[in-house]
């Protein structure tokens, strides 16, 4: 068997396989991340199955989260949005930062014409 028979046999393998895997795993994290932002799911850690089912349950829970805040008193709390499942490859998501007194201060000063 040549080499170039071998790497056609091996890139034929369907993602989810344990050969294909163990490649992936073997891949440093920013080759990884960069896979991610070039948008190939193809070669995430996970079988097209797992992302489906995935998307499947975030829909699941923006239904869920829609049910509740239109059944809820208008004056009540509202929970926070749903958080997407993390898919393979994506780097979680920022969270927002909460601005201090300090930072309020400065910001006051700013929006009424003072200096910093």
């Amino acid at each position: 068997m040549t080499s170039r028979r071998l790497r056609v046999l091996i890139q034929g393998l369907p993602p989810e396989s344990a050969t294909m895997t163990g490649l992936r795993n073997a891949l440093p994290e920013a080759e990884l991340t960069e896979q991610a932002d070039e948008g190939e799911p193809e070669k995430g850690r996970w079988s097209q199955t797992d992302l489906l089912l995935a998307s499947a349950i975030d829909a699941l829970r923006r239904v869920e989260y829609v049910l509740i805040c239109a059944n809820s008193d208008s004056k009540a709390r509202r929970p926070s949005p749903p958080e997407p499942l993390r898919r393979p490859g994506a780097a979680p998501r920022k969270q927002k930062k909460e601005l201090s007194d300090a930072g309020a201060e400065t910001l006051f000063k700013l929006i009424n014409g003072g200096a910093a």
